[in-house]
């Protein structure tokens, strides 16, 4: 696949940058979206594993990648409704929709606001949890993101390749496809707004603000509305050591009954971050849909 077209959607509360791969066929389009802290162009091994020509949309999520940064990220449902104007643009060309972590939780959503642009879902290791957890979640004040860990993870880098060199032996990115590595550092820096070196796109405070919230907005809301058929694939649940421990699955083990699955896959020898551990065989699950 050729190197992809940056385009630019607005929004009252900014731009969404979103990019393009192929161009619409007589094929199904396929929508990716990514995790929490990631971006876009994460998904550049999964793309480059599908068949040749195979139209592909991924957005950056507000607050991530190129994407306009708000003051928090405590809303996720806003984070997926941001994107209507996206897909309604799309022209009616009928989906596949692919979300990781958070971008399946955000694609359940979509999905159930416009159920007629998906022909099929396929939700990896999404952040849905069991429906007992949310309760009463909504009430609770918001956050103060600099309490959250995630909110003192260092920001600031000479370049690429020292940011590379710090993750490429610790986990969970010793275990990714050094190619997927390349990509997160690459296209998750953005110019120092001090002007000088780089910093992270997705800034940690806002990072930990997704975080911190991520039981306020309840997706078993929408969930029982959910129409189009879906493939659930899902890393090994445990006993998680907190909740940024993502070696297990944070995703209910009820979900794929709850929204009748077609498919609910175990896939054992993956932590929660299968695309980037395992890009090929996503592309192989994509393709068989498209």
């Amino acid at each position: 696949m050729s190197e992809p077209r940056e385009h630019r959607l607005e929004t009252p509360e900014g731009d969404i940058c979103w990019f393009e791969w192929g161009t619409p066929g007589r094929g199904a389009s396929l929508l990716l979206l990514h995790a929490t802290g990631f971006h876009a162009r994460l998904w550049d091994r999964v793309v480059a594993a599908l068949p040749a020509g195979t139209h592909v949309i991924a957005p950056d999520h507000r607050g991530h990648g190129r994407s306009y940064r708000p003051t928090t990220l405590a809303n996720w449902a806003a984070t997926a409704d941001v994107l209507l104007p996206l897909l309604d643009g799309l022209g009616g060309h009928p989906l596949v929709g692919c979300g990781h972590s958070m971008g399946a939780y955000i694609l359940t959503r979509l999905a159930s606001q416009r159920p007629a642009a998906f022909g099929h879902l396929i939700l990896i290791d999404p952040v849905i949890m069991d429906p007992a957890l949310y309760e009463g979640e909504s009430a609770k004040p918001i956050p103060e993101p600099a309490d959250h860990p995630v909110a003192r993870r260092r920001n600031v880098w000479t370049d690429v390749e020292e940011m590379r060199a710090r993750f490429a032996d610790r986990p969970p990115y010793a275990n990714w496809e050094p190619g997927a590595l390349d990509d997160y550092c690459a296209y998750g820096l953005v110019p120092a707004a001090d002007g000088d070196g780089l910093e992270l796109a997705c800034p940690p405070a806002l990072e930990a603000s997704v975080y911190q919230n991520a039981l306020r907005t309840n997706p078993h809301e929408w969930l029982h509305y959910l129409s189009v058929p879906s493939t659930l694939i899902r890393a090994p649940t445990g006993e998680r050591g907190g909740p940024l421990d993502f070696s297990l699955s944070p995703t209910w083990t009820g979900l794929g009954p709850a929204i009748g699955a077609e498919r609910d896959e175990l896939w054992t020898e993956h932590s929660h971050f299968i695309p980037m551990e395992a890009p090929a065989r996503v592309a192989a699950l994509l393709a068989g849909h498209l």
